[in-house]
C-alpha cells in the first residue's frame, strides 16, 4: 500500500488561491510582509484543513535561520554521562524549544582542547542562538561572541561581560549550607569542590563556603579543601586524600551531589558512618541525593526551571524582543535530610 502524498505549500497556495510566496510569508510569520488580514485567515484555514506542515529546510530559507539552538557544555565527554544534572536541564530545555517549533543541538566542548569548536560551529551558521552551561573564566570565545553581538544566554554567571544569565546565587547557597553546619556545633568542617575552579560556580560555591567560616569567627584551613570534577570518582578520591591527611572535621561541605556520592563511599570504606562520624551536606538536589544512605542534606538547584527560563530568553533575543532583566537569579533552598544529623520534624 502506497503512502499518501505529502501536503505542500502549493497545495496550501492552489487551495487559498495565493502564491507560494504569500504562503511562505504567512506561514513562517514574516514581520513586515505586507498581506491582507482577510488573505493572512485564508491561507492559515487552507493550511489547518489540509493538515500542512511546514518543512524545516524551507523556514530557515525564508527566515534566514536554521532554526536550531544550541546547548553548549563546557565539559568532558566522560564528565557528561555521568551528569545527573543535564538530564534535567534537557526536560527544561526540549519543552520549550520544541513548543517553539525549533531543534536542539547539543555541542560537548572539551574546555582543554576545543575552546574555539562552537565559535566554529556558530560562524558555520548551523544555529541561531546559543545556551552555554558551565561558564568558564577562561572562555575567551564567549568574549568573542559578545563583541560580535550573537544571541546567547549563560545557564551561570561570568563576570564583566553583557551576556544575559540564568542562575541561582552560588556564594549565598553555599553558605547558607555551611552555616547549617555550623548551627549544628561543627567547628572542623571540610570542602569538596564541584569542580577546577576555572569553572565560575566552583570558586562562588568555594567562597561560599570560607565566608561562612569567616563570618562564624573560624579560621581558613586549605587542608580542609579538596577538589572534586563533577563525578563521584572524584569525589572518592577528594575524600580519601583528605581523610589520610593529618587534620581533623567533623563534616563536610560537597559542592555537588555527583561528588557527595563518591563522597559518602569513600568515608564508609574508612570505616566512618555518616552523619555520626562525618555529617555531610551537598549541592544541587539531584533526583539521587533522597536515595543514598543516609538521605543527602542539600541545596536545591531549580534545574528544569532555570533551562526554561534560559531557553526562554534566547528566544525573546531570536525574535528580537526586548528583555530588561539581564541576570535572572532563582531561589536555592537547603533541604535537610539526614546526612548532616539534624533532627528532622515529622
Amino acid at each position: 500500500m502506497m503512502n499518501a502524498r505529502r501536503v505542500t505549500s502549493q497545495d496550501v497556495a492552489d487551495a487559498a488561491g495565493v502564491s507560494r510566496t504569500t504562503v511562505s510569508l504567512v506561514l513562517n510569520k514574516v514581520q513586515g510582509a505586507k498581506i491582507r488580514e482577510e488573505t493572512r485567515q485564508r491561507v492559515i484555514a487552507a493550511a489547518r484543513e489540509l493538515g500542512y506542515v511546514p518543512d524545516a529546510a524551507a523556514r530557515a530559507l525564508v527566515s534566514r535561520r536554521a532554526q536550531i539552538i544550541g546547548l553548549v557544555l563546557t565539559r568532558r565527554p566522560d564528565q557528561v554521562t555521568s551528569d545527573g544534572f543535564l538530564t534535567q536541564l534537557l526536560d527544561g530545555l526540549l519543552g520549550v524549544i520544541k513548543q517553539s517549533g525549533l531543534r536542539l543541538l547539543i555541542e560537548i566542548v572539551d574546555p582543554e582542547h576545543q575552546k574555539e569548536a562552537y565559535l566554529e560551529l556558530i560562524r558555520a551558521k548551523h544555529i541561531d542562538g546559543v545556551i552555554l552551561s558551565g561558564p568558564r573564566y577562561d572562555d575567551d570565545a564567549l568574549r568573542t561572541l559578545e563583541e560580535e553581538a550573537f544571541p546567547v544566554v549563560l545557564l551561570g554567571q561570568l563576570p564583566d561581560t553583557n551576556h544575559y544569565s540564568v542562575d541561582i546565587n552560588n556564594r549565598v547557597a553555599s553558605r547558607i549550607a555551611v552555616e547549617h553546619l555550623l548551627g549544628l556545633g561543627h567547628k572542623e568542617i571540610a570542602c569538596i569542590t564541584n569542580a577546577d575552579l576555572s569553572y565560575t560556580a566552583a570558586t562562588e560555591r568555594l567562597i561560599g563556603y570560607q565566608e561562612a567560616l569567616e563570618a562564624a569567627g573560624l579560621s581558613l584551613n586549605d587542608e580542609l579543601v579538596g577538589y572534586g570534577d563533577f563525578s563521584p570518582e572524584s569525589g572518592y578520591a577528594a575524600m580519601m586524600e583528605l581523610l589520610g591527611r593529618d587534620v581533623r572535621f567533623t563534616a563536610a561541605f560537597i559542592a555537588s551531589d555527583e561528588v557527595a556520592l563518591g563522597a559518602q563511599a569513600a568515608i564508609r570504606e574508612c570505616g566512618l558512618r555518616v552523619p555520626d562520624d562525618i555529617a555531610l551536606v551537598g549541592f544541587d538536589d539531584l533526583p539521587l541525593s533522597r536515595y543514598m544512605d543516609p538521605p543527602l542534606t542539600t541545596i536545591s538547584v531549580p534545574a528544569v526551571q532555570l533551562a526554561r527560563q534560559a531557553s526562554t530568553l534566547l528566544i525573546k533575543l531570536l525574535k528580537g524582543e526586548k528583555f530588561y532583566e539581564r541576570h535572572v537569579v532563582l531561589k536555592s533552598p537547603l533541604h535537610v535530610r539526614e546526612s548532616c544529623g539534624a533532627k528532622l520534624s515529622n
